[in-house]
């Protein structure tokens, strides 16, 4: 299944206000949702330049948009975002990045991905597959400690130590390498709350890890900041609080100005802040959580870069 209905994309577009000629950044394309709703809005001279980490995303888009020109897709992360804005956007100002962090749909709805513990499939959550170590790698040879402050930090999960435990348990007897091996060994060491199922926070941490994803997002917030140009936007589409508090932390420092400085009568330019923050959070409505489910936990952040 290829799926993915991409969210808050009326919202995008309003925080956004595409420009017939604009060049717009999807630093996450997936299956290419919002880059579509952007490439509806601009004219013959506007541009999409879409970046995403998974080889999958890349090829699905590139067979999807084979006949639009105004589209130049990237295989990358966020950390490379400066180097692909330099070698594909050249001196082209850049006038709206977005970012629509988490894991897709399709992604999950592939086993073999090892994303989702309610289909059994290889360990793995690379988003890159051909880069780094699957999740089974990494618990093979972490030890206790460690997985319980990923589990506890990534995944907020409280009884981080109890699930470490159960895992280094679990190895000693055998490899920990089937997501619902690891979903069952969760499962035999923590209750279900809230109604989840008692390995969801558990995955997400280790998904967050071994992707980095709290490392990539706060280097491609500070890389979306460098390359927009005066007055260009940056919407932030995240789905739970951790992504959500670093994307505000972002750009509320970015957006301060220092009390000492703020009774100068001009500020100088190099210590002036870099965005200002354009309304408050964005969620989505009742309707569109009917429609679309993984909407509900979606928060947006819309920012503007100053001049």
């Amino acid at each position: 299944m290829d799926e993915h209905i991409p969210v808050l994309v009326e919202a995008v577009l309003a925080g956004l206000v595409p420009k017939a000629d604009g060049l717009y950044i999807d630093a996450t394309f997936g299956r290419g949702g919002h880059t579509a709703r952007i490439l509806q809005t601009l004219g013959r001279e506007g541009r999409v330049l879409a970046l995403d980490r998974d080889r999958q995303a890349i090829a699905a888009g590139r067979v999807r948009f084979a006949a639009e020109v105004r589209l130049a897709l990237v295989h990358a992360t966020f950390a490379d975002l400066r180097q692909v804005v330099q070698d594909h956007a050249g001196d082209r100002p850049v006038a709206g990045v977005l970012f629509d962090l988490g894991v897709s749909s399709p992604q999950l709805d592939e086993a073999a991905r090892g994303f989702s513990f309610t289909k059994d499939g290889p360990l793995d959550m690379r988003m890159d597959p051909s880069h780094g170590e699957p999740v089974s790698a990494w618990l093979a040879r972490a030890p206790v400690d460690e997985m319980r402050e990923v589990i506890a930090t990534l995944g907020e999960e409280r009884f981080a130590r109890r699930v470490a435990k159960a895992i280094e348990a679990a190895r000693a007897r055998a490899p920990v390498a089937r997501t619902r091996q690891l979903a069952e060994i969760v499962a035999g060491a923590v209750r279900s709350r809230d109604g989840k199922h008692p390995a969801t926070r558990t995955f997400q941490a280790l998904r967050m890890h071994v992707n980095d994803e709290l490392g990539q997002l706060g280097r491609g917030l500070a890389a979306a900041v460098d390359v927009l140009a005066p007055g260009g936007r940056l919407a932030v589409i995240s789905f739970h609080s951790l992504e959500d508090r670093l994307t505000k932390a972002f750009m509320r420092r970015e957006s301060a100005i220092d009390p000492v400085l703020a009774r100068l009568p001009v500020i100088p330019p190099h210590v002036a802040p870099r965005l200002r923050l354009v309304g408050a959070k964005r969620k989505a409505g009742d309707a569109e959580v009917a429609a679309n489910p993984r909407a509900r936990s979606a928060v947006l952040r819309i920012a503007e870069r100053s001049a």
